[in-house]
């Protein structure tokens, strides 16, 4: 793919964000911050009752902070923990590549756009502000869920 298509992604999901301020019952948010450009965000992640996750975020920043949550945001909803995983793993890979690693487009979708930022050390906090904030709040729903379990 072109580095053109990739911006027009990119910016596809700034101007027209999906997954955000969006209502969920939430089991758990985390806020992230990236003091070095001021990117911010909240996600939060809640669970459907076929398993399934519900993943909402708001937050302000540059074109590349926010357009990388809202392609998370519709990765990630309505996939199962399990399937979920893989394609965070897969964006961790892509962002720690330096450019190097060639983007699998079926796991990743739209997100393979971020592949020409993995080459730029700066913008990559950016990119990954939003899946960092997915991973704590899933932990911290995951301790949710078993300390409910088990005082119940």
């Amino acid at each position: 793919m072109s580095e053109d298509l990739y911006q027009e992604i990119i910016l596809d999901h700034y101007k027209n964000p999906r997954g955000k301020k969006v209502e969920i019952d939430s089991l758990a948010q985390s806020y992230q911050v990236n003091p070095t450009c001021g990117d911010e965000v909240t996600v939060e992640v809640g669970q459907n009752p076929d398993g399934t996750l519900l993943v909402s975020y708001d937050g302000q920043g540059c074109s590349i902070s926010q357009a990388s949550a809202s392609v998370m945001s519709e990765l990630i909803n309505g996939k199962t923990p399990a399937e979920a995983a893989p394609i965070q793993e897969a964006f961790m890979e892509l962002m720690k590549s330096k450019g190097q690693l060639e983007p699998d487009e079926e796991v990743l979708e739209d997100a393979i756009a971020f592949a020409g930022v993995s080459k730029y050390p700066a913008r990559i906090k950016c990119a990954l502000i939003s899946w960092m904030a997915l991973s704590d709040a899933q932990i911290k729903a995951q301790l949710t869920a078993t300390t409910t379990t088990r005082s119940g």
